[in-house]
């Protein structure tokens, strides 16, 4: 897990997705664009990580109109076309460097010309190989490396794409392996190509080998994941600084380096959000969501919706607590009723009654003149309807009571035993859940026959309890204090057994809300600089210049803009939509924690 934070260089926010798409089509496609060329039309060649990457930032429509009219795989067999100008949009292996010399040499080559583009720094070895080969130095039109191998998955994040990471970083049988040393410099490259495209170049800091400061602590390669992480990517961009043309040569930023032993229980406890509830509860294959609407015939049809970011119901509830979004969908609902009498006359409401979600599902169905202004309105009017229903049925509410609660300090192994006696009908996943949160906090009460106990409690198979004992592997025994983080100590007869501290909460706080990451508390803690250098170390000395009081200034000028536009939207006098949210002593739907 890396964290970047800081403002761009010119102090504006820059989506990871639109500048991804800027270099691909500005930077790459258009280059290759000569006014003295015949070629109109070109065929683009990627392989598989790079298509990816090209598929998260930019349309078909977008690079036909860079003149792509064909998009083949390298790895695959081609027909040749003479006539034509290729494009080569791949990573530096062997393998690929080798089927371009392939397509590229002899008297009947695949193609007119190429132009060739590489993800990330191609090895001096393969540049060699590919100069050996004089019959196609002439038909290469360009050789760059672009630097560019993550994944825009929306405006503000991105991925490298290690789907493998936890097995291949932290497994029983990793240390010492190949695939750990290819995970790790594999993370380390396409994270360096963020920094790259952003014309960043960041302080890096990452959490310390905990043998660096307990002498009686042995140093695991576990332990030593942040450590080399920081390592490999500070070795790619000091590279950067001499082969990238205006790239900066002062720190711009902050990048902090942790991995998953500072927080187990973020991953695993329910997240009340609008879009973690989606994917929770939802059955979504990424960002994909089936649901079936009635047709005005009568029949049912399936249909299939993408929620990103082009969807504008989507963007503005996301993020927002699900009770919130709930509110907000109600409210859309009930102006665009309040402005469509037939609205009301259809639904045979008063002016001034209250929608439930019932009524907001029925206006969608009685009023099929209206589907293009209410087509994203319905949709997330049919997802609230299901979200609502799954919550009451699988008594998520109560769960996620407990959950908190316990990482709060004030419910334990009583509260926990009770609930897996009383509620026969809670499902597996939320057992395991439950189970993995109280072992994230007391790893020492699962150990040898107590595992077989809590296993027989809660009617766990064989490879659930795996999975709870398997988190040991993420270090799930700190006994020190940390900054910016919060101290667990395990074993402990205090009271109050938590494992966050409560923080202020403000009015307009929902239920089940209480819960945030630890990586929150870091960032803070980075920004205000009370970030503990013994723990976080600085792989590089920050520069004399840089992190200066306007530098410092200027991002918190921005993380107050933020701030201020959060607060913009009031619903404290708005009726909840859902009963589940109130606070377990109010009896009204107005009430917060």
């Amino acid at each position: 897990m890396a964290v970047a934070n800081g403002d761009s260089l010119h102090g504006e926010v820059r989506s990871f997705r639109h500048l991804t798409r800027d270099r691909l089509l500005q930077e790459m496609l258009r280059t290759t664009k000569e006014t003295n060329s015949k070629s109109i039309w070109k065929v683009l060649i990627m392989d598989k990580v790079t298509t990816k990457v090209m598929s998260y930032s930019c349309k078909m429509a977008d690079i036909t109109e860079e003149g792509i009219s064909l998009v083949e795989d390298v790895s695959k067999r081609r027909q040749p076309l003479p006539a034509m100008e290729a494009v080569y949009f791949i990573q530096p292996s062997k393998e690929n460097v080798k089927m371009f010399i392939s397509d590229m040499a002899g008297k009947s080559p695949l193609y007119k010309r190429a132009f060739v583009f590489f993800s990330s720094p191609i090895p001096k070895e393969l540049v060699n190989l590919i100069k050996r080969d004089t019959s196609i130095l002439s038909r290469i039109g360009a050789l760059r490396e672009m630097n560019l191998e993550y994944f825009a998955i929306d405006s503000q994040g991105f991925s490298t794409d290690q789907e493998r990471a936890l097995e291949q970083l932290f497994g029983e049988h990793t240390e010492n392996t190949r695939d750990y040393e290819d995970c790790l410099n594999t993370m380390a490259c396409r994270l360096a190509t963020v920094f790259a495209s952003l014309k960043e170049f960041p302080l890096v800091r990452f959490r310390a080998a905990r043998s660096a400061m307990d002498a009686t602590t042995a140093t695991t390669f576990r332990d030593l994941v942040p450590t080399k992480l920081a390592a490999a990517l500070w070795n790619c961009l000091i590279k950067y600084k001499s082969s990238i043309p205006n790239y900066p040569q002062a720190e711009t930023c902050d990048l902090l380096i942790v991995d998953r032993s500072i927080d187990q229980i973020a991953p695993v406890i329910h997240e009340w959000t609008y879009d973690a509830m989606c994917h929770d509860l939802l059955n979504m294959e990424g960002n994909k969501h089936v649901y079936e609407i009635t047709t005005q015939t009568g029949k049912k049809e399936r249909k299939e919706v993408l929620l990103d970011e082009h969807d504008p119901v989507w963007f503005e509830l996301r993020d927002l607590h699900f009770a919130e979004a709930s509110l907000k969908l109600h409210e859309k609902m009930s102006q665009f009723g309040s402005k469509n009498k037939a609205a009301q006359i259809r639904l045979g409401l008063r002016d001034g009654s209250e929608l439930s979600t019932r009524d907001m599902q029925k206006m969608v169905q009685a009023l099929p003149q209206y589907n293009d202004q209410l087509d994203k309105l319905s949709l997330h009017v049919d997802i609230a309807a299901k979200l609502n229903e799954k919550i009451k049925k699988q008594e998520l509410s109560e769960i996620g009571h407990l959950e908190q609660d316990m990482v709060f300090g004030d419910a334990g192994t009583k509260e926990l035993i009770n609930i897996l006696k009383t509620k026969e009908d809670i499902t597996p996943e939320n057992k395991l859940r439950l189970l993995m949160i109280y072992a994230a906090i007391n790893p020492d009460k699962l150990a040898g026959e107590k595992g077989f106990q809590w296993k027989q409690l809660a009617r766990l198979s064989s490879d659930d309890m795996n999975a709870v004992k398997n988190m040991s592997y993420l270090g799930a025994s700190v006994s020190k204090k940390h900054s910016g983080g919060f101290s667990l100590k395990f074993g402990t007869n205090k009271k109050k057994h938590a494992v966050r501290k409560e923080r202020n909460q403000e009015e307009d706080n929902w239920q089940l809300a209480r819960f945030y990451p630890m990586v929150e508390e870091l960032i803070e803690s980075l920004s205000k600089g009370e970030l503990s250098k013994d723990e976080y170390p600085c792989m590089n000395e920050p520069s004399t210049s840089s992190h200066s009081s306007p530098f410092h200034s200027s991002r918190m000028d921005a993380a107050s803009v933020r701030s201020a536009n959060s607060q913009a939207y009031s619903v404290r006098t708005s009726r909840p939509a859902s009963t589940w949210a109130r606070p377990r002593n109010s009896d009204d739907g107005y009430s917060r924690s």
